[in-house]
């Protein structure tokens, strides 16, 4: 989120968190049955199979960024709504659906805004970018009704032009997939004048179709501190975003979907419903 305004205020840190209530258990810190190390190798490789089977899935994307004022109110306002679909030649693309005049004013959308919406919020860590991350077991804790195991995650380095999360991930104990996300995309360009700076995020994700987590709500919220710079003074802007994901349909292809060792090659029948994430919204 890039600075687009003059005002007064002045923090060293690039944000402050709003507080996201997340309806958290208690935190089981003692050490798990099965090795850390052998939990993540696990995740990643359900994570890397949940990958593949999205990259099959049409759904709709509806995003809105909104800077708020000091009376608590919208001043300014981002909305889209894309479809991600296929093309007639099998490619995956994205259609604006609907896309209102922008009305920001204190604050531009960036590059690394948009990648965070598209790619960044729906975080999925696979076995092909986990070497990338530290990863730290942390505990078990029940979300809503999921029993999950707990791990801090960062970027090891940082390596120009790619995005990184820096934060924690809730992994379905049971299925092995991340259900919830919360922490930040990073990194921040905090040089004065060229500012790009982003909220604290938190995502949640719940079983579609019986078998893979699927991202259905992200809300970020904080206050970001822009020290300013070229002529322009500080300012603190208060930033709201909201992703919503729905309508995930699969897409037909010859493409074979592994799960469990296990071809799926078209959505599975009903099942009992597995316990679910609640998106705090």
């Amino acid at each position: 989120m890039a600075c687009a305004g003059a005002a007064v205020a002045q923090n060293k840190d690039s944000f402050t968190p709003m507080p996201l209530d997340a309806g958290f258990g208690p935190m089981d810190i003692s050490a798990p049955a099965t090795p850390a190390e052998e939990i993540i190798r696990q995740f990643a490789a359900k994570e890397s199979e949940f990958q593949q089977a999205l990259n099959h899935y049409t759904y709709r994307r509806v995003a809105r960024v909104q800077t708020i004022d000091d009376d608590n109110k919208v001043d300014g306002e981002y909305y889209e709504v894309d479809d991600v679909i296929f093309d007639s030649t099998g490619k995956r693309t994205e259609k604006v659906v609907y896309a209102p005049e922008n009305t920001l004013q204190r604050v531009s959308m960036s590059p690394s805004d948009l990648q965070d919406i598209q790619h960044g919020y729906p975080f999925v860590l696979t076995t092909e970018v986990i070497s990338q991350y530290d990863v730290k077991y942390i505990g078990r804790q029940k979300v809503d009704e999921v029993d999950c195991y707990v791990f801090d995650v960062g970027p090891k380095t940082i390596v120009k032009g790619k995005r990184y999360l820096s934060g924690r991930i809730w992994v379905d104990a049971t299925d092995l997939q991340i259900v919830v996300t919360n922490g930040r995309m990073v990194p921040d360009d905090t040089r004065k004048g060229n500012e790009d700076l982003h909220p604290p995020f938190m995502t949640w994700r719940q079983q579609v179709d019986g078998h893979y987590w699927f991202p259905v709500y992200t809300k970020g919220e904080g206050i970001l501190h822009f020290a300013g710079g070229r002529g322009y003074m500080s300012q603190d802007v208060h930033m709201r975003d909201t992703i919503k994901y729905t309508d995930y349909k699969q897409f037909g292809s010859t493409t074979k979907i592994i799960y469990d060792g296990q071809e799926i090659t078209a959505p599975p029948q009903q099942q009992p419903a597995a316990p679910q994430t609640k998106p705090k919204q």
